[in-house]
């Protein structure tokens, strides 16, 4: 079955201790696996996808600006992959697919479910952050589109431990995900 990882927000507004929209000590912990599962999946020549949230300032009209401060914006350094996973991917952009979203879930108006059956991927690895927003939306669209889906418990997190450990039962026992401890 073709793989696919799929690295979601990790970026320096969503992770760094001064982010816009950290998550913070959480994030930061998830560096060193999401950085060596992204260059597992680049060596083995399988699929990696770098799903990141992308909003304009000042922005009346998405929903997310009632809900969080701003955050990614576009053009800023908050949008860039975060850690060490920055210059990996600087290293690796031709192995590497950076796909804008504007949602929650990486599915919700992109070209995601295109792209993946276009190279007959049918297993989706899930890393990044929150895991209560972002993963958990990617991951019930994903359910809801047919794929497979794992989750990598040391490659998520999230600003509220509660939703975090809400969203990790959930991916197990309601979306039938595979979840990697």
């Amino acid at each position: 079955m073709k793989k696919a990882l799929l690295v979601i927000d990790y970026t320096e507004d969503f992770v760094a201790e001064d982010g816009a929209l950290t998550c913070g000590a959480p994030g930061i912990a998830l560096e060193g696996y999401i950085e060596q599962l992204t260059k597992e999946f680049v060596t083995r020549g399988e699929s990696v996808v770098f799903a990141v949230d992308v909003h304009d300032e000042n922005d009346p009209y998405h929903p997310e600006s009632r809900l969080f401060p701003p955050h990614n914006l576009r053009g800023t350094a908050g949008r860039e992959p975060f850690g060490t996973l920055k210059q990996f991917y600087e290293d690796n952009r031709s192995s590497i697919h950076w796909m804008d979203k504007t949602r929650y879930s990486a599915f919700a108006g992109t070209e995601l479910e295109i792209w993946l059956r276009a190279r007959g991927i049918q297993e989706l690895h899930l890393v990044g952050v929150c895991t209560d927003i972002c993963i958990l939306h990617t991951s019930v669209d994903a359910y809801n589109k047919g794929f497979t889906t794992v989750i990598h418990e040391r490659g998520v997190a999230s600003f509220d431990a509660a939703g975090h450990d809400w969203a990790m039962r959930h991916f197990e026992n309601t979306l039938g995900a595979t979840v990697i401890r």
